[in-house]
């Protein structure tokens, strides 16, 4: 009774590893969504101050965080925005965070896929 209970979940195990690529080709992965909610509810309230305070902003809004999601890893939208608020506080030892290119790149990344976010949600 046993070996035929560790045959049947191997042929289903063997099953579900061969699945995928039943059609000859591999499905497709779902999206990576790893911005946490916390931070997408940020986004679209920030974005909703500049855009204003109503439905269609609302859905604007949250349509350009999803693109800006799809475009960039949150590790990397963590550590430009990160940046840019370094940037904004004063003083001589936040000099490094204005003026280095590798941080200057990162940042612009982030810039060049709001600008995405924008231009096909709004």
């Amino acid at each position: 009774m046993e070996i035929r209970r560790i045959a049947r979940i191997a042929l289903v195990a063997a099953g579900a590893a061969v699945l995928p690529f039943a059609a000859g080709r591999p499905q497709a992965a779902e999206p990576v969504n790893d911005y946490p909610t916390a931070v997408r509810a940020d986004y679209v309230f920030a974005c909703m101050q500049v855009n204003g305070q109503t439905r269609d902003a609302l859905e604007r809004c949250s349509c350009s965080i999803d693109v800006v999601a799809s475009l960039l890893p949150y590790a990397k939208y963590e550590e430009a925005e990160t940046i840019m608020r370094l940037r904004q506080v004063g003083g001589e030892k936040m000099a490094i965070f204005r003026g280095n290119p590798t941080l200057r790149g990162d940042v612009d990344d982030l810039r060049r896929a709001q600008v995405e976010g924008e231009l096909r949600c709004f």
